[in-house]
């Protein structure tokens, strides 16, 4: 499961710094706090499926997206 929690990690930095947003811009978008974004991007935590859902619509892509190895 820690290997999945790193490639969500990485994709949504990686989705975040496309997209040229910040985690307090993203957070805004996704309707959720800031410190949880950073908290995902660095693996402290795993996003649910509804979390990754918003994070998403908020980035403008499909879930599986944020699932890519």
């Amino acid at each position: 499961m820690d290997e999945m929690k790193q490639i969500v990690a990485r994709n949504l930095r990686r989705l975040r710094h496309e997209r040229k947003l910040s985690q307090e811009e993203l957070s805004f978008q996704a309707k959720v706090d800031r410190s949880y974004i950073s908290q995902l991007e660095t693996g402290v935590y795993s996003a649910s499926v509804t979390m990754l859902a918003k994070l998403a619509k908020a980035l403008g892509v499909d879930v599986s997206e944020l699932l890519k190895q």
